[in-house]
């Protein structure tokens, strides 16, 4: 648990729709997957008293989040449109977090990116046409990431003396500034047709081991999340105007070795836990209820 109030970046804090076929054991229905991860995670630590910043490539959507979804906290919560594929949009969109954060960061949590894990209108990678949306992939899921901890680090370091006493050597350790990769499941699994999105979404497991290694002398963690299947239903803006509620069904249960489905804040807590586990770097915690471990089912 992260003690104080801290200063936050959340990237992909919007909501939108995906809409995924499930494979051929659930052929009878199609999923509606929303993207509300990044909602979850700003309303867990808003609430808490943390001060954050939160970016989407959807205006509408980022800005009902802060604006509607969180109003409660509007003197903590300030928002921006981005689009992770623009090295200069990313800049530039951080310089104004970090001026909304009182030019210090905290904790950054890389949540945004092209979750549609197939390619298009059924199409393989034999398609030579996919070409344009793989490159989507990793500007989006890999690049983007990339560039927004890099944009972040100034704000990031480790200068405070009370913190460089607490580095290694001292006794007392602090969990100091820690930046999360939000990747996936499929990282270590996959579906057919899914090159595009398990190729980046793995490559984060790299971009996590070598940013550990590399930032130790700045003092910041990194960390890479990997959600399973979370049941987000409820979280965009449909559902706020409609009072939709969280439910499952028996699917969602069944295919998990945990016999329950996955929770938004089964994600939120997992966050919270790895940015104040200060002895916790390199790592990539799975939370999929062990689905990734039973043949099959996955």
């Amino acid at each position: 648990m992260i003690e104080g109030q801290s200063r936050i970046v959340i990237s992909g804090a919007g909501q939108g729709t995906a809409y995924l076929n499930y494979p051929s054991r659930f052929a009878s229905k199609q999923a509606h997957f929303y993207l509300g991860i990044g909602r979850a995670i700003a309303r867990h630590f808003a609430s808490r008293g943390h001060k954050i910043f939160i970016l989407d490539l959807n205006e509408d959507n980022v800005r009902h989040t802060a604006e509607e979804h969180l109003k409660e906290h509007s003197d903590r919560v300030g928002w921006s449109r981005c689009n992770l594929r623009s090295v200069e949009d990313i800049r530039s969109t951080v310089r104004k977090a970090a001026k909304f954060l009182d030019n210090r960061i905290d904790y950054l949590i890389n949540n945004a990116g092209i979750s549609y894990p197939y390619w298009p209108d059924g199409k393989t990678m034999a398609d030579e046409s996919v070409l344009d949306k793989w490159q989507a992939y990793v500007e989006t899921n890999l690049t983007g990431p990339f560039v927004m901890s890099q944009a972040c680090m100034p704000f990031m370091k480790v200068d405070r003396q009370e913190d460089k006493e607490k580095l290694p050597g001292s006794k007392v350790g602090t969990a100091g500034p820690c930046i999360i990769h939000v990747s996936s499941f499929r990282a270590m699994i996959s579906d057919p047709n899914q090159e595009g999105y398990a190729s980046t979404k793995a490559g984060l497991l790299g971009l996590t081991q070598s940013m550990a290694v590399s930032l130790q002398s700045f003092g910041i963690r990194v960390n890479m999340l990997s959600p399973g299947r979370i049941k987000v239903t409820h979280e965009n803006p449909s559902a706020d105007e409609q009072g939709e509620d969280w439910s499952v069904d028996e699917d969602d249960v069944n295919v998990h070795p945990a016999n329950r489905a996955g929770l938004p804040e089964d994600i939120t807590e997992a966050c919270e836990y790895l940015l104040g586990a200060g002895f916790v770097t390199g790592q990539n915690l799975v939370v999929d209820g062990g689905v990734s471990k039973v043949k099959g089912k996955a």
